[in-house]
């Protein structure tokens, strides 16, 4: 295990009332304590609402702006205009959504504000469903995982949100989470660092839907990439791929059998997942490949 040190700039607070073991506050205080308190964000229903805290208090120490699920990355353009408007284009504004508003629901606005190459920053804590409301299926969730919409599984695949937006070409997206906090880290300065519209996919392990112990979201996370489930990288103008961490040859099946909503697999689903990673992963190579040739 490796020792993180972040410089606490009392952002995010205790008292936020997120499930005990879930990596969104960790992986929001980690955002947050980057990004400064010249920043304001935006937060659409999801599980950022119990992780804000309990109204009429809040965990987070900025301004925050509560919008409709649809809405979050044109509510956070909006801000950011009117912000520039007085004179104040150095405060940066920041969403922080879930999966649900953002594969799903959001698509739309944050196509529109990918394509006007708005200057803010999406954060997306991806738990692949809508937990916040019982665990139902999104366009994020898995294929074959069990949801209360999909009790038999998913029958088809994850939408792959990153090459969405990567065709659109923004100037930077990333994937990350808690599993590699320097990781997660860095890729939040760069962004910060950066102007125009960035997006970083934060995988969000939900103890509730996934099934698995309160105390292992991180190793979950460390499962997703060491499989290449879910490999770290970023891509830069649209063409830039740098992948920073991937997969080590770990079966699948060792991630797959750590959480209860896949318990369900015969073992010819579990052989299907295997070679749609296998195969992702090696797209992702390729493309990183080359930009560098």
């Amino acid at each position: 295990m490796k020792n993180y040190e972040i410089q606490e700039q009392d952002i995010f607070l205790s008292g936020h009332t997120g499930c005990p073991g879930c990596g969104i506050p960790l992986s929001v205080r980690y955002i947050l304590n980057t990004m400064g308190p010249n920043t304001v964000g935006v937060i659409p229903p999801s599980c950022m609402g119990p992780v804000m805290g309990a109204q009429p208090y809040s965990a987070m120490r900025i301004p925050i702006f509560h919008t409709p699920l649809e809405s979050s990355a044109i509510s956070a353009t909006g801000i950011k205009r009117a912000l520039r408007a007085r004179g104040k284009d150095d405060t940066h504004v920041i969403a922080l959504a879930g999966d649900g508003g953002t594969y799903d629901i959001g698509m739309q606005s944050l196509s529109s504000v990918a394509e006007h190459n708005e200057d803010i920053i999406y954060f997306c804590m991806d738990n692949e469903g809508y937990m916040n409301t019982g665990t139902q299926k999104s366009s994020s969730t898995p294929h074959y995982a069990y949801t209360t919409s999909t009790p038999a599984g998913k029958p088809t695949r994850k939408k792959n949100m990153a090459e969405i937006m990567v065709a659109h070409q923004i100037p930077y997206f990333a994937t990350a989470n808690i599993g590699y906090l320097d990781d997660l880290v860095a890729k939040v300065q760069k962004a910060k660092n950066m102007r125009g519209m960035r997006m970083i996919i934060i995988l969000a392990p939900c103890i509730e839907g996934w099934g698995f112990p309160d105390n292992d979201a991180a190793t979950m996370c460390r499962l997703a990439v060491h499989t290449g489930v879910f490999p770290l990288y970023e891509v830069e103008g649209g063409y830039k791929y740098t992948i920073n961490h991937g997969s080590q040859g770990v079966p699948v099946s060792e991630y797959l059998s750590r959480q209860v909503r896949y318990r369900h697999l015969t073992p010819e689903q579990v052989e299907t997942i295997q070679q749609e990673v296998d195969r992702g992963w090696w797209r992702l190579q390729k493309m990183a490949e080359l930009f560098s040739a």
